[in-house]
């Protein structure tokens, strides 16, 4: 692609690719070629990718292993000895002086011509930087084709002092390697902060961000870039890899407007996101493909359609387990969704299995009347088999729980919760019924009455949820605020919500702990995901409400 250079003085290639955590061969090698293609093919004169690319992130312990750096500079030295005829920005760990930094090195024709390392290393939520880096302190302003640029990474940004520390230096323009994860919401919270970046500075601010599913975190790109005077002028794809060129004016330095992607709304973008998460996880682990156990309801539905628009239907497999409870309606609604979607189904009834247990443990358990030991002992059979075909057709098990079942131990324990991945375990029940109703807009796959019908786990007589736990919309708000907002009960109970209820919801989410440090990991969709994101013990005696252990 050539440029106009009567409007362009600079070309600038924001990098919004995906590179694997610990792949530090293939990131080097993506790097060299991402390189040699904005300089020959999209005419750039530099190209700035994201934090960290070379080792991808989060490295974790990996950084603490006594060869890895080493794996590192052998890395580094081949991009710059490779690169030519373009300025490149990358990231990577860098050590010095018996430290390591999270760092970015300045590339030209056979060196590296400029350095900087990150200042601010966040330390919550999903981020444990402290754990592996120290902190640098100085601005770092290199010139392409005499443009004085700033180099920051990620939660430099954040924070006021980098980039006035770069100004401070003679940069005319600033950008921003990152690594930074999704979140319902992220992308205007993003756009909003670097706009008071600019305004503050009277810099353009060009944010590249990383791309693809990492274990539970999702990147999900969206670069962009800012004007001085804080209007959004270039947006890339959410979810998507790209090569974006921009193109900027000197005297001052102004980016031209040019390419925006639209802003999704949020159903649409957390959509993006899961099927991103499920893709790479069974791409990223080798997994030759995927099998569901439908029950007909609205969360295997969900599950199996993000499966599908993950890794295609010829990779997907799903089963109905059905058992002495399963609805005719259920058994419809399942063959109707594998159906749509294109799927190989088998129905294998539990019946069998269950009674043999019921008989194995009659004389331990004795006439007692059924309670939830019968319901979990359907569960586990299901688990077992899904597990089998697992085994033999090497395809990982997708477990099909939701947030709201998650957070109060709505679940089993080696039944409904066995399996390798749980593409929706951060995504409300409330979020669910949105989802499914936003794929069905590409074609409906799910069942209108999957929809309306009320929601059971059909292991006993005429069961509903609500047999068990509030409605959810309900159990959903008192669920944000307790988990995601940290709220007390009382701040709960002044919002307008039963104390009674609330107390027990609270309750549920403390004992249940032990349970979902069981679970498998699933993509982050939320502010504060289960897992990495929340950490809480399981033996404590806060708060007063947790009861004992319910063993199910």
């Amino acid at each position: 692609m050539s440029r106009d250079t009567s409007s362009s003085d600079l070309r600038i290639v924001m990098a919004q690719l995906d590179f694997p955590v610990g792949a530090i061969d293939a990131n080097a090698g993506r790097v060299i070629d991402a390189c040699r293609h904005a300089r020959d093919e999209l005419g750039a004169d530099a190209i700035v990718f994201p934090e960290l690319c070379i080792t991808g992130y989060p490295p974790e312990d990996l950084l603490l292993r006594p060869h890895f750096q080493e794996f590192v500079e052998r890395a580094v030295e081949r991009v710059t000895r490779e690169i030519s005829g373009i300025v490149a920005v990358i990231g990577h760990p860098l050590r010095h002086g018996g430290s390591l930094f999270n760092a970015a090195s300045v590339i030209a024709d056979g060196s590296v011509i400029a350095g900087y390392c990150k200042q601010h290393l966040p330390n919550y939520s999903v981020f444990d930087e402290k754990r592996y880096f120290q902190p640098g302190a100085a601005a770092c302003v290199v010139a392409v084709r005499d443009v004085p640029v700033g180099i920051t990474i990620c939660e430099d940004i954040w924070k006021p002092g980098p980039a006035r520390q770069a100004a401070a230096a003679g940069a005319q323009l600033l950008v921003n390697l990152n690594a930074s994860p999704f979140h319902a919401g992220k992308g205007l919270e993003r756009e909003a902060l670097l706009q008071q970046r600019a305004l503050e500075t009277g810099l353009s601010v060009m944010y590249i961000n990383l791309v693809g599913g990492q274990d539970e975190l999702v990147f999900d790109g969206g670069s962009v870039v800012v004007s001085a005077a804080g209007e959004v002028t270039h947006r890339a794809g959410c979810c998507e890899e790209v090569l974006f060129p921009v193109d900027f004016s000197a005297g001052p330095v102004a980016p031209v407007a040019g390419e925006c992607a639209p802003h999704l709304e949020d159903v649409e973008a957390v959509y993006r996101v899961l099927v991103t998460g499920v893709r790479d996880y069974i791409g990223k682990n080798g997994f030759p493909g995927a099998v569901i156990g439908l029950s007909g309801g609205i969360d295997s539905a969900l599950t199996l359609a993000i499966a599908v628009d993950a890794i295609g239907a010829d990779r997907v497999s799903a089963v109905m387990m059905p058992s002495r409870y399963t609805s005719r309606m259920s058994l419809e609604d399942a063959r109707s969704e594998a159906e749509a979607l294109r799927v190989a189904y088998d129905e294998i009834s539990i019946e069998p299995v269950f009674r043999a247990f019921l008989e194995s443990l009659r004389d331990v358990l004795g006439a007692m009347p059924a309670d939830t030991t019968e319901e979990n002992i359907q569960a586990r059979c299901r688990g077992v088999l899904l597990m089998a075909l697992s085994n033999r057709q090497q395809r990982i098990v997708l477990t099909t729980g939701n947030k709201s079942e998650m957070s109060v131990g709505y679940a089993t324990l080696y039944g409904d919760m066995a399996g390798g991945f749980a593409p929706i375990k951060d995504v409300p029940k409330l979020l669910v019924y949105r989802l499914a109703e936003y794929r069905n807009r590409t074609g409906r796959v799910i069942p209108e009455r999957v929809l309306t019908r009320a929601p059971s786990a059909e292991l006993a007589p005429d069961q509903k949820d609500a047999d068990s736990l509030p409605p959810y919309e309900i159990l959903d708000p008192i669920l944000e605020r307790y988990i995601e907002q940290d709220q007390s009960i009382e701040q709960i109970v002044e919002a307008g919500f039963d104390t009674a209820v609330v107390a027990r919801i609270a309750g549920l989410v403390d004992r249940n702990e032990y349970k979902r440090r069981q679970a498998p990991p699933g993509v982050r969709i939320s502010r504060r995901a289960f897992g990495r994101d929340r950490r809480y013990p399981i033996t404590s005696g806060y708060p007063n409400t947790r009861g004992t252990l319910t063993l199910t």
